[in-house]
């Protein structure tokens, strides 16, 4: 039995936790913060509750083997989940609208084909075959198994050539996917919208990333009554349960080492905390710096031929908490998308120009693409005379003075964004302004005071291709005894990546460092 130090407690580092603590390890978790999750948390206020971070579950099949491998209850007996039918609908610029079943492909075939014409769904479809080789080809080596020393294979794309006459040309990005095989600005903005939601360019991601919503259409997508945080609050309780100890307010300064591996944590109140070994669930940089290395080149945890941490930060996410008068309407979609007028303005308002060095700092854009989630759930609200609704916006990271950042925490920013937020959502809810009897705003900088992370930023889920650009820096790092797991690391963000990467750190523990995945 090993004495096993956590930091952090995040989704990826629970899920770590109570996989040790059921193979027979000592585990303690310690968290900067006063509470648990990570960025899944809620906001609560005159009987309104709201997820202040990811809304909806995509592979619950992680979390159900989490369950399974931890303790005799099912995660159904622990959480209420239910597939929201429709998936999403979708509102184009130009008035368009589309409503896409979920799980169903042959109902997204004819729900695209009535809305943007005959031959639209089948264009999709075939995407979402070409998706399907990506997934086979990238599912074990991206998501089952830890990154192996072969990682520089997972930089060729999967995605397969299309026949362009006599000839099968490659796409280069998603963006030239979109519009090589798509052929309709609307099935573009569907496809690249996935992409944008986790924090990606599309001008820049590789064909890859079809993959999304790939995952999304063939398992579903899914809501936990409760929202998110009731999904964090029950592997919480199967922390506790497996006898994990928790001290919250305890935040790591140093990593301590004896004889040239990990030996334990000091704590910023200069506590010692010893462990035979540390796995860290925090950024990259703060990882650096607790163990004595350097943010650029990482040259104590990762050697050159790794994948390395990568300085340039993720995309990050504004939120919009609106407290709604008047009962929710029935047949309301759970999620609605309403789409960017302007695709150009909108990237480079986010990710810069996509050509070369940035240049000014950026400027939040004018009209988003905003995410409209309206669960049809009780606990969420005072009464069914009430409704509590969720926007969502993907945006720059927090800095007072990055050039690749807004300074979200300057006066009028952070207002005057959730004002065009709450404008765009109008083609979602068109009664909104009527309706509205109060609203919070949720910024990258505050997400950045309550999780630590630099600039609040939301990492994505690694991707294959563009010479592993898109890859995350292992789960085993050159130090003896330090592993790292959630988002920042393999197989990267999202919310079923980090049960993934919990499941990967137990692995090495329990069967070794040479241990190469679940068979």
């Amino acid at each position: 039995m090993a004495r096993i130090a956590v930091i952090g407690a995040g989704m990826g580092a629970m899920a770590a936790a109570a996989r040790l603590a059921v193979a027979g390890h000592q585990v303690a978790v310690y968290e900067r913060g006063e509470t648990y999750g990570g960025a899944v948390r809620r906001f609560e206020r005159d009987g309104f509750g709201f997820d202040t971070g990811p809304g909806l579950l995509h592979l619950p099949a992680v979390y159900r083997d989490l369950f399974v491998k931890t303790g005799k209850e099912p995660l159904e007996q622990r959480v209420e989940l239910s597939q929201v039918d429709p998936a999403s609908r979708h509102v184009f610029p130009d008035g368009t609208e589309v409503s896409l079943p979920n799980a169903s492909r042959a109902g997204v075939v004819a729900a695209l084909d009535a809305a943007l014409g005959a031959g639209a769904g089948e264009r999709w479809s075939d995407l979402i075959s070409r998706a399907r080789d990506v997934w086979d080809a990238t599912r074990r080596p991206l998501l089952e198994e830890p990154l192996r020393a072969d990682w520089k294979a997972l930089g060729k794309d999967p995605y397969p050539a299309v026949r362009r006459g006599l000839f099968r040309r490659g796409a280069t990005t998603l963006a030239e996917v979109a519009e090589r095989e798509l052929h309709d600005p609307r099935l573009g903005a569907l496809l690249e919208g996935h992409a944008l939601a986790y924090g990606f360019d599309p001008r820049s991601a590789p064909p890859s990333a079809v993959v999304l919503p790939y995952v999304e259409q063939t398992f579903g997508s899914w809501y936990v009554r409760g929202g998110m945080r009731a999904l964090a609050h029950a592997l919480y309780e199967r922390c506790l349960s497996r006898k994990v100890e928790f001290t919250f307010g305890a935040e790591v300064d140093v990593i301590a080492e004896k004889g040239g591996r990990v030996a334990g944590l000091v704590l910023m109140d200069g506590t010692r905390v010893d462990a035979d070994l540390v796995v860290a669930g925090v950024d990259p940089w703060a990882l650096a710096m607790m163990a004595g290395d350097s943010p650029v080149a990482y040259n104590r945890l990762w050697d050159a031929d790794d994948v390395l941490p990568r300085l340039r930060r993720p995309r990050a996410r504004f939120t919009v908490l609106l407290a709604l008068r008047g009962a929710r309407p029935e047949g309301t979609a759970h999620r609605t998308v309403v789409h960017a007028a302007d695709r150009e303005a909108e990237l480079t308002s986010v990710f810069g120009t996509g050509r070369g060095p940035a240049g000014p700092r950026p400027v939040p854009c004018e009209r988003p693409t905003v995410t409209v989630l309206r669960p049809d759930d009780p606990t969420q609200r005072p009464d069914d005379g009430h409704e509590a609704v969720t926007l969502t916006a993907t945006v720059p990271g927090h800095a007072e003075e990055a050039p690749d950042s807004v300074d979200w925490a300057a006066d009028g920013v952070a207002e005057d964004f959730a004002e065009r937020v709450i404008s765009v959502a109008g083609a979602a809810i068109p009664d909104l302004r009527e309706r509205l009897l109060w609203r919070e705003a949720r910024t990258p900088a505050d997400n950045a005071d309550e999780t630590g992370t630099a600039g609040g930023a939301v990492p994505g889920p690694a991707l294959a291709g563009v010479r592993g650009e898109q890859l995350r820096a292992a789960n085993l790092t050159r130090l003896p005894g330090l592993y790292t797991v959630g988002g920042w690391f393999h197989p990267g963000g999202g919310l079923a990546h980090a049960g993934m990467s919990g499941a990967l750190v137990a692995g090495l523990i329990v069967e070794g460092d040479d241990w190469r995945g679940s068979q």
